[in-house]
């Protein structure tokens, strides 16, 4: 793993997860992952991970120029999610923060940009599971990992954060309007 992190590039990449996941920075830092799936992700595909935050960047900086916050969720879809280079490692980030785990990159991407022996499928560390963002967005504690406290079980689960999906609705809306990406589906798998 790298032992010298940039300091720029962590906080590019700190909004991009923001953006992808619809969690707050508050909770993505409070996870304790960020810098475990920062230097996954850079020793894997360093470059082309470098060149993904920097297109993110610009596109931040031109949505907050303009004020127009659906320049960042189309440039999302088109230029990151949308393309051959960025789509599969950005797809891999959103699993990533989600279960804990790194996938592959997909043979055919390897083969256009190139393997790395480090690029196999493995959970990320041993809290990554733990603080994964799915349970907060399903609203239950992960199995075997942290009581869910006293009495909580004669409970149901609370429906708002079953809800949360909504807070995608921008880029959810892009992608289901853009003419590059056709389905939710596509952009995920």
């Amino acid at each position: 793993m790298n032992n010298k992190i940039n300091t720029e590039l962590m906080e590019y990449f700190l909004d991009f997860s923001v953006a992808i996941t619809a969690f707050p920075k508050f909770h993505l830092q409070g996870t304790g992952q960020m810098e475990s799936y920062y230097n996954t992700v850079n020793d894997i595909c360093k470059k082309i991970f470098e060149e993904l935050l920097t297109t993110f960047h610009s596109l931040d900086v031109k949505a907050k120029t303009t004020g127009d916050r659906s320049v960042l969720n189309k440039g999302i879809v088109r230029d990151i999610l949308g393309s051959e280079k960025f789509g599969p490692i950005a797809r891999n980030i959103i699993k990533l923060w989600y279960l804990g785990t790194w996938y592959q990159l997909p043979a055919s991407w390897r083969e256009t940009f190139g393997a790395s022996e480090k690029d196999i499928d493995r959970v990320v560390s041993s809290q990554a599971y733990v603080e994964g963002l799915l349970w907060p967005t399903l609203g239950v504690n992960p199995r075997a990992a942290k009581a869910p406290g006293y009495g909580t079980w004669a409970e149901h689960p609370s429906s708002d954060k079953v809800n949360s999906f909504d807070n995608l609705k921008g880029v959810n809306s892009e992608v289901s309007n853009s003419k590059e990406v056709n389905s939710h589906t596509k952009i995920l798998n």
